[in-house]
């Protein structure tokens, strides 16, 4: 082979290079001819003794079979490449265009493998989220019918709490007597007797909703309805959000339908909703604001002369609860304080559509003793604590007559920490926010 053959030239006259070597021929005693090679040392200027010659001798004996060694290894690896590359120009010479089609589809199908697993990737993922959604869907609607599970408990044990008084003799008005009537009609009034179990409807999902308030609108207007529900989270010092229910399976669920930013943040846990409006007290002021909800403006603005605000006079929980606005049957009311009045409630009439003061009274209730108060039928009701199980309603003050007494009817702040209780008179219910929950309590008028 023409590398080997170049090989063995080159160690051949590496040899020749490496050593000076002389060849003679001449006969030898016996008339023989003899061919002697010589071949000077590189290294040694004299001979070396005979014990070193031999050394010398074994030594390159030696370092020849090594080189021998090596020079058949170098011959046997360039005989495998000579006879790879030998095959691969047949190879390439015989087919090359068969090689790289072959090439190309092998390239092809490893792209095809690669996009199907990236679209495998991709419905996996989607799966995946799908489930998780569903999974959170499932979990809430687990948490929906345990709620409902426990309201229908409370209102089991309340009916057998009322099918125990009936036996006892003890007869509250009954469901006839408290049907849903229009508001400013004085039909189904009459004095609260009793105030049933809270049916818990909703929790605060965070902690500023550790108090606030909630409410449906007695005299609804188109496009609202009698379950259209409205709700405040009132932790916080900039209050602006108001998130409104189309349904009220929608607020038990969670799912507002639309959120209301306030042109200026409330105050307190007194607003509510009448006649299409929100009324709430503005932030650090004495002011009443009337907040029309389906145009979204502010339709009217009111001063409470005298009343105290931002901690004057609230009730006693706190939360400069001292502007409470109020609903009942005959219409649109103020709880408040005065300087004047030495911290007495202060009750007045206001009107709807421009908030002036209609009629005034005042009350020996101090507002910072009793924990909460909302109207029936043209009376004021106080509720004795926000905090105990146990509390009460405690006093009552007759606008038509001036007079005010003692009560003793049981109130239940199931969770100890009620910062809203107001009266509905199209439902004839108490609705509260205690401690994250808004609930709804039945209840019970005498005859007039």
């Amino acid at each position: 082979m023409p590398a080997v053959q170049l090989l063995l030239l080159a160690c051949l006259v590496w040899d020749v290079g490496a050593r000076t070597a002389q060849l003679r021929k001449a006969n030898d005693q016996s008339g023989r001819c003899q061919y002697t090679f010589s071949v000077v040392s590189p290294n040694e200027s004299s001979c070396p003794e005979q014990s070193q010659a031999m050394s010398v001798i074994r030594n390159l004996q030696r370092d020849s079979s090594t080189q021998r060694l090596d020079l058949e290894a170098t011959k046997a690896r360039l005989s495998s490449l000579e006879s790879l590359l030998h095959q691969l120009t047949l190879d390439q010479a015989a087919r090359p265009q068969d090689t790289q089609e072959g090439l190309q589809r092998e390239l092809g199908t490893l792209r095809r493998e690669r996009d199907q697993l990236e679209t495998q990737t991709r419905e996996l993922e989607t799966a995946y989220n799908n489930l998780l959604r569903d999974k959170s869907v499932l979990e809430e609607e687990k948490k929906r019918l345990r709620q409902e599970n426990e309201n229908l408990a409370r209102r089991l044990e309340s009916s057998s709490q009322e099918v125990a008084r009936l036996r006892r003799g003890q007869c509250p008005q009954t469901r006839d007597t408290a049907r849903a009537v229009p508001p400013g009609s004085r039909e189904g009034c009459g004095e609260l007797v009793w105030v049933g179990e809270p049916l818990t409807l909703r929790t605060a999902e965070t902690i500023t909703g550790k108090y606030g308030v909630w409410m449906r609108d007695p005299k609804p207007t188109y496009p609202y309805t009698q379950e259209t529900t409205w709700r405040i989270d009132t932790v916080g010092t900039d209050v602006r959000q108001v998130f409104e229910y189309d349904l009220i399976s929608q607020f038990m669920q969670g799912y507002p339908s639309k959120v209301h930013i306030l042109p200026r943040p409330l105050e307190s846990t007194g607003a509510v909703v009448y006649s299409g409006s929100l009324y709430f007290q503005g932030a650090e002021s004495r002011t009443v604001i009337r907040y029309e909800l389906n145009t979204e403006t502010v339709k009217a603005e009111k001063e409470i002369p005298g009343a105290g605000y931002h901690g004057q006079f609230p009730y006693s929980w706190g939360g400069y609860t001292d502007i409470d606005l109020a609903v009942d049957e005959a219409g649109l009311w103020v709880i408040y304080s005065t300087d004047e009045a030495k911290g007495a409630i202060v009750l007045s009439k206001l009107n709807p559509d421009n908030l002036e003061l209609e009629q005034t009274w005042e009350t020996n209730i101090r507002k910072q003793s009793v924990a909460n108060a909302f109207i029936i039928c043209g009376t004021l009701y106080t509720v004795s604590s926000y905090s105990s199980a146990d509390a009460t309603i405690n006093f009552a003050y007759d606008t038509g007559t001036g007079i005010s007494k003692t009560l003793t009817i049981p109130f239940k702040n199931r969770y100890k920490y009620s910062s809203m209780i107001d009266y509905n008179p199209l439902e004839k219910k108490l609705f509260a926010w205690d401690n994250l929950n808004m609930v709804t309590y039945d209840i019970k008028l005498s005859k007039i």
